[in-house]
């Protein structure tokens, strides 16, 4: 059964055109021309309880306005949404207390005391037990490894430490839905791994269903097997992971190192050419001629390596947006 349901979903904004100049302002006064803005555009989808679903688009594809109305705190234009039975812009008690709203960009933690100071405030504000608090508390700061550091000042910790402190503030009531905005933006290599291995880990254990968006390909790909995808407020695709991937990747990279040096002419016909210099060349080739190519390149050059990849869901992404 569906925890989330979107039905033909918009949300428009009113402003009006404004000229550069006095005289254009001073006119303004009198008779403004009105624009629109559909930052979501007759949108709809369901998810599953459990669904870890990756929620993706460009900048200003309205992702982030998706996710404000389905957590009550934007109201739509029109359209219908159920989030575990609620209208979430109702904002009723039942449900704020089954749901928690993670953005990568703001915090809600507060910033001169120690974290624990902000867990206890959520721990009240959600009422939960002394029991349940000090064992979920326990649970989640030994996974994400932060124990030691909960009493600090949150502006006294490193950028990976205040997020996974983040996590810890909206999980201790144990939601049924998570909404993460870009919760890896700006960590470093380590920090976001750690906080994919801890995302997958308490989705697979807990059950909780999680929305995700992020530009980071590498969190798409680690905790996704279904995307769904908007550009302009508009829905372009909802399926599978693999599905997309399948359907969107038609060329395969082959990247070639030389035990001697090769001239840039000799490759002309083998695909488009992506990098090279004397010993090592990138090459974009068809899906259907990849074969014959790393068969030719073997046959004719002194190759000391050869490698086959996919193109990268980056890329992937990249193509579906630009139309290509």
């Amino acid at each position: 059964m569906a925890i989330i349901e979107v039905s033909h979903l918009n949300k428009t904004y009113e402003y009006y055109k404004k000229e550069a100049g006095l005289g254009a302002a001073i006119r303004g006064l009198f008779r403004r021309e009105k624009l629109f803005t559909h930052a979501v555009n007759d949108v709809s989808f369901a998810i599953e309880e459990g669904e870890f679903v990756g929620f993706l688009g460009p900048n200003g594809a309205g992702k982030t306005t998706t996710l404000k109305i389905l957590s009550g705190i934007l109201h739509p234009t029109s359209g219908d949404a159920r989030v575990m039975g609620f209208t979430p812009w109702e904002r009723r008690t039942e449900f704020q207390k089954q749901f928690a709203i993670v953005m990568g960009q703001k915090n809600q933690l507060w910033w001169d005391l120690p974290a624990v100071d902000s867990f206890m405030l959520n721990k009240e504000i959600y009422e939960v037990s002394d029991r349940a608090y000090k064992q979920t508390l326990g649970e989640l700061t030994d996974l994400l490894d932060i124990t030691d550091i909960i009493d600090r000042p949150v502006r006294k910790l490193s950028l990976g430490q205040r997020m996974k402190a983040e996590l810890v503030a909206a999980l201790l009531h144990s939601p049924r839905v998570l909404f993460l905005d870009e919760p890896t933006i700006g960590l470093d290599v380590v920090s976001q791994q750690k906080i994919r291995e801890f995302l997958k880990r308490y989705n697979e254990e807990k059950k909780t269903t999680i929305i995700l968006t992020s530009h980071y390909m590498d969190d798409v790909e680690a905790l996704t097997r279904r995307v769904i995808m908007i550009d302009h407020g508009v829905k372009v695709y909802d399926g599978a992971l693999t599905d997309m991937v399948a359907r969107y990747v038609d060329h395969k990279i082959l990247e070639v190192t030389f035990t001697e040096p090769v001239l840039k002419k000799d490759f002309r016909g083998c695909g488009e050419l992506q990098e090279f210099d004397s010993h090592r060349v990138v090459l974009s080739v068809s899906k259907k001629r990849s074969k014959e190519v790393a068969a030719r390149l073997l046959a004719s050059f002194p190759v000391d390596d050869i490698l086959i990849s996919e193109e990268s869901l980056e890329d992937v992404v990249r193509k579906m947006f630009q139309g290509k």
